[in-house]
């Protein structure tokens, strides 16, 4: 079973704070606002911030109406829709996070493609969730503080998604905490559930927080989560295969 790290031991949690880290917040940021990115586009960063991007493809799963797609507008930097909509096929977004590494200093500018699916489009179309789970370095499993069900079938989702997903991160989301006064789910079932599964869950709010920088601190804690998780995934399949020997970069992930 893969060890997941304790969460600030591969990146320093609050970087995003540190005037070290303008130049890097300050090439996803414009005008106190998140740029947005199409599949083909990236950060520009000045000579003296120069950061190796390390790409991973994320699947974004769940019941309708949990938010996905609130999330991943939240994570994005984009605006929440106000009311729920059902995705109608597959939505892919791309997401760039800054992290600066613990033990050697180093930046690294990791680049989330995240892929959101509509569970009543999943149901109709056949093909969508192997695409969905085609490659997938990590899968965000999903579900409500406000709705009960969604929490019951996190066990039947998450060893669906695994069947053909392979060995990659994944992390539960409870989304919608900022109602936790009218929770369905109890902290002793959220720790009970992460100790039988061996997963990393994270509380997210669906609406609120704040804008511009401020806003980072929001995303901060699961965007740092992830980012630990999937660069602990890479230097154990690292190890796996060679020690001793050089690891390298190329625009998809570490290698060696």
């Amino acid at each position: 079973m893969a060890l997941h790290p304790r969460p600030g031991s591969l990146v320093l949690s609050d970087w995003q704070r540190s005037p070290e880290s303008r130049d890097y917040f300050n090439s996803i940021m414009h005008r106190n606002r998140r740029k947005h990115f199409g599949l083909l586009e990236a950060p520009v960063l000045p000579l003296q911030a120069a950061a190796d991007t390390v790409s991973y493809k994320v699947f974004v799963s769940g019941k309708s109406g949990v938010g996905k797609s609130a999330l991943v507008a939240k994570l994005a930097g984009l605006e929440v829709p106000s009311m729920h909509y059902e995705t109608t096929g597959i939505q892919t977004t791309v997401v760039y996070w800054p992290v600066k590494l613990r033990d050697n200093g180093q930046v690294l500018l990791f680049r989330f493609q995240l892929w959101d699916c509509g569970e009543n489009a999943l149901r109709k179309f056949d093909h969508l969730l192997p695409a969905c789970r085609d490659q997938t370095d990590a899968v965000l499993h999903l579900f409500s503080f406000t709705d009960r069900s969604s929490f019951d079938d996190l066990s039947s989702q998450i060893t669906r998604i695994s069947e053909s997903a392979g060995s990659n991160v994944k992390l539960v989301v409870g989304t919608k905490f900022d109602q936790f006064m009218h929770t369905d789910v109890t902290e002793r079932e959220l720790r009970e559930f992460q100790q039988a599964w061996a997963v990393p869950v994270f509380c997210f709010q669906s609406a609120g927080g704040g804008v511009g920088r401020a806003g980072l601190a929001d995303i901060a804690p699961l965007l740092n989560g992830l980012a630990e998780q999937l660069w602990t995934q890479d230097l154990q399949a690292a190890r796996l295969h060679t020690d001793g020997l050089h690891c390298s970069f190329t625009d998809k992930k570490l290698h060696c």
